[in-house]
């Protein structure tokens, strides 16, 4: 067993299950969506992107696209959310639908990044 493997998959599929707790739960509600799981759900895919930038293939280069295609919508609905409740003062209920909608981009990304990781690992022979 490959322990650079296991931790890379870990992250990958950690990243998409932090990012689905966040996006899961009425859209419009804000206290289904908790600002600390949104700042894991960023933590965990910079790690996994960082993880990414070693491998050359091309496959590689497919998954850290994906990775960095979630890491800016993830980031990108926390500056939105920021913004719009402390520098604007709308309350998090007007925003929360813009900031989900966000990280559901997010998630689709990561969910692609999982289904290219499981295909990889599938074709590899022994």
């Amino acid at each position: 067993m490959n322990l650079e493997k296991v931790v890379f998959g870990f992250f990958i599929l950690l990243a998409l299950t932090l990012n689905f707790g966040f996006v899961l739960g009425d859209i419009g509600n804000p206290d289904h969506h908790h600002a600390y799981e949104l700042y894991a759900a960023i933590v965990v895919s910079l790690i996994a992107t960082v993880l990414k930038f070693g491998d050359r293939s091309h496959m590689g280069a497919v998954l850290l696209a994906t990775s960095l295609v979630a890491d800016l919508q993830l980031l990108m609905a926390a500056l939105v959310w920021a913004l719009a409740v402390h520098v604007q003062g709308i309350s998090d209920a007007e925003i929360m639908p813009s900031v989900v909608s966000l990280a559901g981009g997010a998630l689709l990304s990561n969910l692609a990044s999982c289904v290219l990781l499981i295909i990889e690992t599938a074709a590899l022979r022994r």
